[in-house]
C-alpha cells in the first residue's frame, strides 16, 4: 500500500497522521510525506521595494513546510520504531496550490490512499477560504482519509 500524507504541521494534520498510523502495519507499506507551500503573490513596479519582504515571506513559508515534513516523518518513525524497514518513508516539499499539488502527487506516485486533516470549517469559512480536503476528495485518483481532530 502506498500512503501519501499531506501535512501543514497543524493540530489537524497531526490528528490525521495519528489516526492513519493506528490503522497501519509496516508490511507492504510505502509512506510519502508531503507539504505544499503556496508562494506569496509577487508584485512588479512600482512596488519593487517590497521584493525583500516577499523573499523573506517565501523563505519563512519554506521553513514552515520543511518543519511540517520533518515533524510528520518523526511521528511515523516513532510509531513504527525499530520495526520500520528502511525505504518505506520518503518526503517532498511541493510548490503551488495545495489541493492541486496533492492530487497531482497522488497521481504521479500512484498512491493508494491520501491522508489529510480537516480544519472543520463551517459553510462560510469554506466559502471564503476554500477547503483543501474537500477539493482533494473530489479530484483524487484514489481513496482519501479526511480526519477531523477530536473536539475534546
Amino acid at each position: 500500500m502506498k500512503l501519501l500524507i499531506a501535512t501543514d504541521a497543524s493540530e489537524f494534520s497531526n490528528a490525521a497522521i495519528d489516526k492513519c498510523l493506528e490503522l497501519l502495519k509496516t508490511e507492504a507499506l510505502s509512506v510519502k510525506v508531503i507539504s505544499v507551500l503556496e508562494p506569496p503573490l509577487t508584485t512588479a513596479e512600482p512596488f519593487a521595494g517590497a521584493v525583500d519582504f516577499y523573499r523573506e515571506t517565501e523563505e519563512a513559508v519554506r521553513r514552515q513546510a520543511e518543519t511540517a515534513v520533518k515533524l510528520a516523518e518523526d511521528r511515523v518513525r516513532e510509531h513504527f520504531g525499530a520495526s520500520m524497514p528502511e525505504n518505506i518513508l520518503s518526503s517532498e516539499i511541493l510548490i503551488g496550490s495545495p489541493a492541486r499539488r496533492i492530487v497531482e502527487e497522488a497521481q504521479n506516485w500512484e498512491a493508494d490512499l491520501i491522508v489529510i486533516g480537516s480544519h472543520g470549517y463551517g459553510f462560510w469559512e469554506r466559502m471564503m477560504l476554500g477547503s483543501v480536503s474537500q477539493s482533494v476528495v473530489h479530484h483524487a485518483p484514489c481513496s482519501v482519509l479526511v480526519v477531523r481532530k477530536d473536539a475534546g
